[in-house]
């Protein structure tokens, strides 16, 4: 029986995720974790946490899950291991194990649920992981995502509060999947489209965290859910710099900006943007609809990385050589100005 799992939920991928500001506030009391071995918690809201198990090792953890994010279950499980397994990726670690983390309920057929996990696992078994178990409930819609654990050397971690003023920003994906998917829902976007989003999604970040560390690269984040423009808050908040970017080099799938123009703008565009919009100057009257692609919900979006300006042409060439077709160079880092994200 042929099941499209669009039509099953509200809003699916890390379009679903709460709203930042929301969650914001229901966190700002909560007591502070601290550890002399904890070399990387929640105080700059990064990708993963990191925990130091001796001086050469450190273990990288994670979690990530979502209703579905397009209408095939195993896409599906692709898509939802590749975003889970990019957190440890944004930091600079390779994959050891993951978990698997699924909602599902009773009166689908057992099949959508064993192509949701055959997906995942053959993604976990690309990144040169391992599935070692998992949990399962039942729950009205389906629900999958992952337990990730990685490593990486304690002097190599990569964070978001490292870019330095000089620094350029190199994006690796387009943006557009949460439009896309949206307008999938609703019948409106062609199958060409609508394929693209699903590879993106797929790609894993691994070759991108290998060619960071290969270049020393200290400072990264992934693009999801908050959009890009809540990404780069992020970075630029926690490394006490300002963020400029440049909103015509962001790249973007075909065909985006004519779905935003029609109206496929989900509802996390709109909370991101109002999370992000008081932070951001916005005084070169950057078009509304670029605005809201810039804060578009990504799901397995992209790495954003800040790398010294002597060695961008030579990492963008090699990210593009190894498969990372849409890869730009998207803004700079500047000294911290009256608003931390600039968008020209």
């Amino acid at each position: 029986m042929d099941i499209d799992l669009l039509k099953l939920i509200d809003q699916g991928g890390c379009s679903a995720k709460l709203s930042a500001t929301e969650l914001n506030k229901a966190l700002a009391d909560l007591p502070k974790i601290t550890h002399k071995n904890l070399l990387v918690n929640i105080d700059t809201h990064d990708d993963a946490g990191v925990y130091k198990i001796r001086d050469d090792y450190a273990l990288v953890q994670t979690t990530d899950f979502f209703p579905p994010v397009c209408s095939g279950a195993y896409d599906y499980g692709q898509v939802a291991a590749a975003n889970a397994l990019s957190d440890v990726y944004a930091m600079g670690g390779q994959v050891l194990t993951a978990l698997n983390i699924l909602m599902f309920p009773p009166d689908l057929p057992m099949s959508i649920l064993k192509d949701i996990i055959r997906g995942g696992q053959e993604k976990v078994v690309e990144a040169g992981g391992l599935i070692v178990g998992g949990h399962t409930i039942t729950n009205d819609i389906p629900v999958y995502g992952m337990a990730v654990t990685g490593w990486v050397h304690p002097d190599k971690i990569i964070t978001n509060d490292q870019a330095r003023p000089g620094d350029i920003l190199i994006l690796t994906k387009p943006l557009g999947t949460g439009v896309i998917i949206s307008a999938k829902k609703n019948n409106s976007v062609d199958e060409d489209t609508y394929r693209a989003a699903i590879d993106y999604m797929k790609q894993l970040n691994m070759q991108a965290a290998a060619i960071m560390a290969k270049y020393e690269i200290r400072s990264a984040t992934d693009i999801t859910g908050f959009g890009l423009l809540g990404h780069a808050l992020k970075m630029a908040l926690g490394s006490k710099v300002s963020i400029k970017i440049n909103a015509t080099d962001v790249p973007s799938i075909q065909n985006v900006m004519e779905l935003i123009e029609t109206g496929f703008i989900p509802g996390a565009g709109f909370r991101n943007l109002e999370f992000v919009e008081d932070q951001c100057d916005f005084s070169n009257q950057v078009p509304y609809n670029t605005k809201m692609l810039l804060a578009d919900a990504q799901t397995s979006g992209g790495i954003l990385m800040a790398v010294a300006r002597e060695k961008a042409a030579s990492i963008l060439d090699e990210l593009k050589d190894v498969g990372y077709a849409s890869t730009a160079v998207v803004g700079e880092v500047m000294q911290q100005e009256k608003k931390p994200v600039i968008i020209v």
